[in-house]
């Protein structure tokens, strides 16, 4: 395997450490919260970015291997339009 830059490696580890960030504030905001609009909340914005920054992280180790990331750019671009519409509708229901 090609090591990567530490400028790559800083940013991953970056992108990854935000990310799990995130899902852990996204966790407790919905074991911790009271009521459901609240709960519903916190979930929906702090995984979405959790997860939104794992997958920039592999999109960022992608690139600077030379892969494309196509992957990751669909599996990106469906989070974030699927995400905001099921929270809406489970709100809605």
């Amino acid at each position: 395997m090609n090591a990567l830059s530490p400028f790559a490696d800083a940013v991953i580890a970056l992108l990854l450490v935000a990310g799990g960030a995130f899902a852990l504030i996204g966790a407790l905001g919905l074991a911790r919260l009271s009521d459901f609009p609240r709960r519903l909340h916190g979930p929906t914005k702090a995984t979405t970015l959790g997860v939104g920054s794992v997958l920039i992280a592999s999109l960022v180790e992608g690139f600077a291997r030379g892969a494309g990331g196509a992957q990751e750019l669909l599996i990106t671009l469906f989070l974030f339009v699927t995400a905001p519409v099921s929270a809406h509708l489970l709100a809605k229901a």
